[in-house]
């Protein structure tokens, strides 16, 4: 099966939402944090929320056009 989409799967959903896990994983298993780390992590971490939450809000368009266009059954 195969996905249409705009995006590369490197900059999709998928890739962007298992890096937030992975920057989320990494900062509770800290002992100690290191700071030289956490601004890249801030930096990665914002960038994979906003595409994730673009995609989201994609989605919740095309549904919303979809169900828009259905004539009443």
């Amino acid at each position: 099966m195969t996905k249409k989409t705009n995006q590369t799967t490197a900059t999709g959903f998928n890739a962007n939402y298992q890096k937030l896990n992975e920057i989320a994983r990494t900062l509770r298993m800290q002992e100690e944090p290191d700071i030289d780390a956490l601004v890249p992590m801030v930096q990665d971490a914002t960038e994979a929320y906003t595409i994730c939450k673009q995609r989201i809000e994609d989605v919740k368009l095309a549904l919303k056009d979809h169900f828009a266009a259905e004539p009443d059954s």
